[in-house]
């Protein structure tokens, strides 16, 4: 069974929303003083990982 269009946008948004949470975690974790922009560049993995849970179905 092969992966359709709606499967991969799927595990795409998946990875996104788990490399932004890594990034948040990183910021917050390891690197205190550079958290703002990790929090930042995590939040936008979050938002492409919605975008992409959003067009699920739609493309």
């Amino acid at each position: 069974m092969g992966m359709n269009k709606n499967t991969i946008f799927g595990w795409a948004s998946f990875v996104l929303f788990l490399i932004g949470t890594a990034v948040i975690l990183l910021g917050v974790l390891k690197y205190i003083d550079y958290a703002i922009g990790f929090s930042v560049v995590g939040i936008g993995f979050f938002a492409i990982s919605w975008a992409f849970n959003a067009l699920k179905g739609r493309v």
